[in-house]
């Protein structure tokens, strides 16, 4: 499993690197303009990312506006969102609207920081990434 992990908060992404690099690489993005840098990146190389983890709170561009990013590159490579990368938000936000807006965007899971990691991996194996 090849991982995005998408995270300005040191703490939240050293949790989520040491969880998730057990089960394949890990590469890390500290706001949503670097994600959708990195996921462009992978996506021409041939070699794209299977799992993102998406705050949603981030500087320059937020978890939203980058997953809408990322979701349309996808398209443009003729990906449908159902068969693209497994993109999960991961934030302290609880406000339903940011909830709603996410899977506007077309992510597959929302966490609520601090992460439950067996919740993390329940998703993860509901989505055949391990």
């Amino acid at each position: 499993m090849k991982t995005l992990i998408v995270e300005d908060d040191f703490t939240a992404r050293l949790l989520l690197q040491r969880v998730l690099s057990r089960y394949g690489r890990c590469y890390i993005a500290v706001n949503g303009k670097e994600a959708v840098d990195a996921f462009r990146t992978a996506a021409g190389s041939g070699r794209p990312y299977d799992l993102v983890c998406m705050d949603i709170l981030m500087p320059e561009l937020d978890g939203p506006a980058a997953v809408g990013q990322i979701r349309a590159l996808e398209q443009a490579r003729g990906i449908a969102a159902s068969g693209g990368a497994k993109i999960v938000m991961t934030t302290a936000v609880t406000d339903m609207g940011e909830v709603a807006r996410s899977f506007r965007q077309m992510c597959d899971a929302y966490l609520i920081k601090p992460i439950d990691i067996a919740e993390l991996l329940d998703h993860l194996r509901t989505f055949r990434l391990i």
